[in-house]
């Protein structure tokens, strides 16, 4: 039996047709051509609307950029003449005769509560050089190369192959001169200690201390992380045989955090206390190999 074919009655239209119905009036043509009238108008507005507003964005990419107005600075410590911490630096340049390299990460020369001006103001300028970097090399830096290719430059960065320093000390048959320390965050000094081939050739020491740092306005990963001038302080003082250089250098440090806590600024406790104490405020990383440092900073495993 075939299916039954849908019923459909001669009345019924195969295709509907596009013009207007025979029912429809002159005057129902009339108005339906009347009511297209507005319409129009109103996209012709709508794009006049659009080309001003395109040509107003165009003119506003146009004008000069005005450079932000920054407050004037202390020429000898870099801070605004209005917190200027030269009160609490030394009133000549300090006596050494260790040459300090500092190699700072191009991130940390804009942050505004940085160490390393502050160092710098309290050592001679021909012992204290900031190269700023991410890389280098003997074609980049001729200078940077010979100093890590002498057997009297040290690299301060902490890690299994490094010496304590002290240590170090009694056994050289040669005493340093030079010693070279990377600013930046941890991460940031990782990156440059390990892909700049130059930075493995002078001898690796690290501080051996259990006193925890007094730069309180900015997070460390544990309580033993030192700030870059905290730990110049410690370096040149154990180099140079002489504590008075470390409590001269730690005076500016110290000063700009009272001054930031009297004004707003909140002790940053430590990553490794946060987490230990339970206040660590943001969630567990899902990366298994960030979850793995967060689980030694716990643990107090060195990283």
């Amino acid at each position: 039996m075939e299916p039954q074919k849908e019923a459909r009655t001669p009345g019924d239209p195969v295709a509907r047709s596009s013009g207007p119905s025979r029912s429809q009036t002159p005057k129902d043509e009339e108005r339906r051509d009347g009511d297209t009238a507005p319409a129009e108008a109103s996209l012709g507005a709508e794009a006049d609307g659009a080309l001003a507003d395109s040509a107003f964005a165009d003119a506003l990419w146009e004008l000069p950029v005005e450079p932000a107005e920054r407050r004037p600075e202390c020429s000898r410590c870099s801070r605004p003449q209005k917190v200027c911490l030269c009160p609490f630096l030394p009133l000549h340049p300090l006596h050494i005769s260790t040459h300090l390299y500092i190699i700072q990460h191009p991130a940390e020369e804009s942050k505004v509560l940085r160490t390393v001006p502050l160092l710098a103001a309290c050592l001679p300028q021909d012992k204290c050089k900031v190269k700023i970097g991410r890389r280098f090399s003997e074609e980049r830096d001729p200078e940077l190369s010979t100093i890590c290719r002498k057997s009297d430059t040290l690299i301060l960065y902490p890690g299994a192959e490094a010496a304590n320093l002290e240590e170090f000390l009694l056994e050289s048959p040669i005493y340093p001169s030079t010693i070279i320390i990377i600013d930046g965050t941890w991460s940031q000094a990782k990156d440059i200690f390990y892909k700049n081939s130059l930075f493995r050739l002078p001898k690796q020491v690290q501080l051996k201390t259990s006193i925890s740092s007094q730069y309180v306005i900015r997070t460390q990963p544990t309580n033993r992380c030192l700030s870059t001038l905290e730990c110049a302080a410690a370096a040149l003082s154990i180099l140079e045989k002489n504590n008075y250089i470390q409590e001269t250098l730690l005076r500016p440090l110290q000063a700009l955090c009272s001054f930031q806590l009297q004004h707003g600024a909140q002790i940053r406790l430590s990553k490794e206390h946060l987490l230990k104490n339970g206040l660590y405020p943001k969630p567990m990383p899902k990366n298994k190999r960030k979850l793995r440092k967060m689980e030694l900073l716990m643990n107090s495993v060195k990283i």
